[in-house]
């Protein structure tokens, strides 16, 4: 945080200067504009039938000529300062930030199956995003296997997202229809919000007969009743405007922007495919990640213990990445207070009691083991290990 601070420092300065370098710009040449038109006026005025510029003339055009030098000169003086601003922020950014990062990193991660399954990450992500090209050019070049119907529903749903963003819900409502049977065994609301939007829809553009003879479709959404009331209740605020009504929340811009995020959602889940792209949760994660570890890398570096890091099951130091990315249940170990993980595992006593497998191991004393939460003996083996 306090390299971003740093940077920001200088790049506000470098802006002040900027914005001021403008307008002095601006008014300067204004300035130079308006005294070069009243000289050529005066010279117009003043000049004579055989177009020969008197002594006085001259003077007044040598004065017009050095006032352009010398607005020129300024200029360009103050735009070399700029220079100097925009070298201070790339300074900035080599003194606060490393570049580095070859400590935390594994020499031949990406090679054989492991890159195959990046160069598949890389074309998923292209295929989300609809760049359909891209994608079955990396696949052609990686040499990887797409079947057609792994493309379609990428390109269907990016077709569909793309529409809602220019408010066309047709394309939504008719794949939320043909999936109806599967959102609702889902629990999902996509359906009525896609109905519901288009209401809304009707009555923002005024078309109020239109509104009135598509708002049947809500009798066959019951469990909605109390929402349904609301986008009835709007007919009653049309003469003197929704917006100054109790429910102008329903003419929010931002309801197109949840609509498309519920929809990818629901269209994932029914792909069975996760809502964001694993290749952008994955740089998103490790940008949050970075910081934490080239600190711990330094630490490391300055006592000398390098060596340490060198499991590849997991980070030598617990990150907290927010709930955002927690895709998993975490047990923490009540005893050694520390995340379980594959290598220390969660053992199930036979009181029913969890503890870490690195805390059965340490209050075990040969065959016996007494729980440290109930007065139970028992013996360590009969401990089990626990799957989330």
């Amino acid at each position: 945080m306090e390299a971003l601070q740093a940077v920001e420092k200088e790049e506000n300065r470098l802006s002040n200067k900027y914005s001021n370098y403008r307008k002095n710009l601006t008014k300067n040449l204004d300035d130079l504009i308006e005294h070069v038109r009243s000289v050529k006026e005066g010279l117009c005025q003043d000049c004579n039938e055989e177009d020969v510029l008197t002594p006085l003339q001259l003077h007044v055009v040598s004065v017009c000529s050095k006032k352009i030098k010398d607005c020129t000169n300024k200029v360009a003086l103050e735009h070399k300062e700029l220079h100097t601003y925009v070298s201070k922020i790339g300074k900035a950014i080599d003194r606060n930030f490393t570049t580095d990062f070859s400590g935390m990193t594994q020499e031949n991660l990406f090679t054989g199956e492991s890159s195959e399954l990046l160069n598949k990450a890389i074309s998923e992500h292209f295929l989300r995003q609809g760049q359909v090209d891209v994608a079955e050019k990396l696949i052609r070049e990686a040499g990887l296997t797409f079947d057609h119907e792994h493309k379609e529903p990428f390109m269907e749903l990016n077709y569909i997202l793309n529409e809602c963003k220019e408010k066309n819900l047709e394309p939504a409502l008719k794949w939320a229809i043909s999936h109806h049977s599967e959102l609702l065994a889902k629990g999902s609301s996509l359906e009525f919000k896609l109905h519901k939007l288009k209401f809304i829809d009707y009555l923002s553009n005024k078309r109020y007969k239109e509104a009135l003879e598509y708002s049947k479709i809500f009798q066959t959404f019951p469990s909605h009743s109390v929402e349904i009331q609301r986008l009835m209740c709007c007919f009653a605020f049309i003469k003197h405007g929704l917006e100054k009504s109790p429910y102008a929340d329903l003419m929010d811009p931002v309801n197109w922007l949840e609509i498309t995020e519920h929809l990818a959602k629901d269209a994932c889940m029914l792909l069975g495919l996760s809502k964001n792209s694993p290749l952008e949760v994955s740089v998103t994660a490790g940008c949050i990640a970075i910081p934490t570890l080239l600190q711990l890398r330094q630490v490391m570096q300055q006592r000398q213990v390098e060596g340490m890091w060198n499991s590849k099951e997991e980070l030598p130091v617990e990150i907290d990445l927010g709930r955002e990315f927690q895709y998993h249940s975490i047990f923490a170990c009540p005893i050694l207070r520390q995340s379980c993980g594959r290598s220390n595992p969660p053992m199930r006593l036979v009181c029913g009691h969890v503890i870490s497998k690195d805390a059965l191991q340490r209050l075990s004393h040969g065959n016996k083991l007494k729980c440290p939460y109930c007065p139970m003996e028992m013996d360590p083996r009969e401990a089990k290990r626990i799957f989330f």
